[in-house]
């Protein structure tokens, strides 16, 4: 485990640390899931460590009679000795290969567990997965502590009396750096969303994440969150919606069995294939807005499964299958002709939970990201295709409003794509008999090689004229944007078509749009959002992002979506005599200020007042290319799909607010928000 780490946490940078993180969360949320637990406590401590408090039934701290070790040292070495692995101790869990808390502690530098448990106070340490002894108490001195393996056997030692009727498990690990990458640190808002995300996921389960590391917190003291849901994953997709309802949050429950066969540890430690009849429970919620983003989360055993799997594939089957008949049935008086509705046209709007509970899921790979329990597509499949069925066709009057809505809604997007797609055909047909030329205002480059090339979208024709003179034109292009695109996150496929940036970049890019991206179609290595270091920027900037989100993800995937960095200031540091100033860049006010001190403290002399730059066209071309286009100096922020949905919700959200329709909620924001107001911000 500690030469091949990535084999099971994924990587070893700040993503596998987190994966550590939720295997032990696993266990304990496991507990929950069983009754046995409804208070997890997760602290991220000053000294780095990371410790996870549950309530429940504890860790067995019985001989196992096979190995003669404590059930603490089993579950802690040995792989495949977890109480999932095996089954029995549990229906339904997260974990199920029995490695997840074996490998958090081979890649520990340290690991302490206490166990409460009838009456008494068990606890054992680990040094990189080594059972022994530190020296002082409790967790001083953290794995910098002189450590005493054990020589001969281990021991599993009593320190202390447990309350009557309490139990519980707290398990303390410092993550081993030689494991882990030195960038990789342990990510608070990632926990908060899981935290939250699970308390959704099982409804009266309270969880408490405290931060006690100061120097990442922006209060003098400890911050702590509690997150606890009572209403379940319908809760969960009112959270996750994020335009207003079509339909109600409608609930998809059935279960439905199954027999597979699976190798089953005998009395003589033979595997022996066995057939095994297993249930397997379905609870889906649902919900249709005005929308045009679809937002499924699946998960198996609140374990989220980001890439799908059985049970996904079944849900989209069902949703298809159904709405395919109720359109047959409805179709004179909904207008729908002789087309077939897609999936897409479904999804357009749809915010759903997707959550299945079974007994040893197979997954692919220990990160457990997709499902692949063949079995559990046929039973999502026909418990949406009955309960979705009979929603759709329920006499009730809130119902059939809803319905009727909802199917209307999905013959729209239906005749939306098919315009959208003899318009692009037309276009398609119309550019080929004319000409093959790419946008006049595009400043392209020379090289052929796409893996060397760059593209950078830039904010206005000042800033263009400005970047042709720092630009190297031999593998650098360029296109100029007028002003803020459409947002397309709230318009459909044929009104970003019309509109003349989105199309330009599409272009430009050529690759295409949506589900016909093809990503080794793409004209240039990497594509670079420079826009201007201000408010207006940033707007331009999450406008672009959800253009690429919704329309050219692949390119986010895989890595070649950047934002540049231009500075905000420049500090100009008066030189002594005979030598030349000095100019110093800062990216935003805290910064500025922070320098500014350094240098006083220094006995430097700083030019007054400092340049603030208001746009990009402000600079001169030497500078736009030391700080921001050449390779050797610049700044580039590589976007992530975590970044790029953040994107998609403030367009969605926060712009909405601030340039909507909707008066009165921007009126009660600007009062509410009035007395928070910096005035040295404002540019007056």
């Amino acid at each position: 485990m500690r030469k091949r780490p990535g084999m099971y946490i994924g990587s070893t940078d700040q993503r596998g640390l987190m994966h550590c993180v939720w295997e032990i969360i696993d266990n304990a949320v496991d507990e929950a899931l069983h009754g046995a637990c409804d208070r997890i406590e997760v602290v991220l401590a000053a000294d780095g460590s990371v410790l996870v408090h549950d309530n429940g039934r504890g860790i067995p701290v019985d001989i196992e009679p096979r190995t003669g070790l404590s059930g603490v040292e089993v579950v802690f070495t040995k792989l495949h000795a977890g109480g999932k692995f095996g089954g029995g101790s549990y229906t339904a869990s997260g974990g199920l290969h029995g490695v997840g808390a074996s490998v958090v502690n081979a890649l520990s530098a340290r690991l302490d567990v206490e166990v409460d448990r009838g009456g008494k106070t068990y606890a054992m340490s680990f040094r990189r997965g080594e059972p022994g002894v530190y020296a002082g108490a409790g967790a001083a001195g953290g794995p910098d502590a002189a450590f005493t393996a054990y020589e001969t056997g281990s021991e599993l030692r009593v320190v202390g009396k447990a309350a009557r009727g309490v139990s519980g498990s707290r398990v303390r690990f410092w993550p081993d750096r030689q494991i882990f990458l030195k960038d990789a640190a342990l990510d608070l808002d990632s926990l908060r969303d899981r935290a939250r995300q699970t308390s959704f996921l099982v409804p009266g389960l309270t969880l408490v994440v405290r931060d006690e590391r100061a120097a990442t917190t922006a209060h003098s003291g400890p911050t702590e969150e509690v997150f606890q849901h009572l209403g379940g994953i319908s809760e969960f997709v009112e959270f996750l919606a994020p335009d207003p309802a079509v339909t109600a949050v409608w609930r998809l429950q059935g279960s439905g069995r199954f027999v597979e066969t699976v190798p089953v540890l005998d009395d003589r430690g033979h595997m022996t294939p066995t057939e095994v009849e297993r249930e397997c429970g379905v609870d889906i919620a649902v919900r249709w807005g005005t929308g045009y983003e679809a937002r499924v989360s699946p998960f198996v055993n609140i374990i989220a499964t980001p890439k799908g799997g059985s049970h996904v594939a079944g849900f989209e089957q069902a949703l298809l299958k159904v709405f395919r008949r109720q359109l047959e049935v409805n179709a004179r008086r909904l207008k729908v002709g002789t087309d077939k509705v897609d999936k897409d046209d479904i999804l357009a709007g749809l915010t759903g939970v997707v959550t299945v509970r079974l007994a040893e899921p197979q997954f692919e790979g220990q990160t457990k990201e997709v499902l692949g329990t063949a079995a559990v597509r046929a039973i999502v499949a026909r418990v949406v295709e009955q309960t979705l069925t009979d929603r759709l066709t329920s006499p009730k009057r809130d119902d059939k409003t809803h319905s009727a809505l909802l199917l209307q809604k999905v013959v729209s997007e239906m005749k939306s794509r098919i315009s959208a797609r003899v318009h692009k055909e037309t276009q398609r047909k119309k550019s080929l008999l004319e000409s093959s030329s790419l946008p006049a205002k595009l400043a392209d480059c020379r090289t052929n090689d796409v893996a060397r090339s760059e593209l950078f979208i830039v904010e206005g024709d000042s800033a263009l004229g400005t970047a042709k003179l720092a630009r190297s034109s031999d593998y650098q292009a360029l296109l100029p944007i007028r002003g803020k695109i459409l947002n397309v996150q709230k318009a459909s496929v044929a009104d970003m078509l019309k509109n003349a940036e989105c199309a330009a970049i599409i272009q430009v890019i050529g690759a295409g749009s949506g589900r016909t991206f093809d990503l080794d179609a793409v004209r240039y290595g990497k594509v670079i959002i420079m826009s201007d270091a201000d408010v207006d920027g940033a707007h331009i900037r999450t406008l672009l992002l959800t253009l690429f989100f919704r329309y050219m993800r692949p390119l986010i995937a895989d890595g070649r979506v950047y934002a540049a960095m231009p500075p905000l200031h420049r500090l100009e540091v008066i030189g002594g005599p005979g030598k030349k100033n000095e100019y110093i860049y800062t990216y935003n006010e805290a910064q500025m200020r922070a320098t500014r001190v350094a240098l006083e403290r220094r006995g430097k002399r700083i030019k007054e007042p400092p340049q603030r730059y208001k746009g990009l066209g402000e600079m001169d071309a030497d500078q736009l290319a030391d700080t921001t286009m050449d390779p050797r100096h610049r700044t580039l922020r590589r976007v992530t799909l975590g970044e790029a949905e953040e994107a998609v919700r403030m367009a969605e959200g926060t712009f909405d607010l601030l340039m909507g329709n909707d008066v009165a909620p921007r009126k009660d924001f600007i009062i509410d928000s009035a007395s928070t107001l910096d005035l040295e911000r404002i540019d007056a």
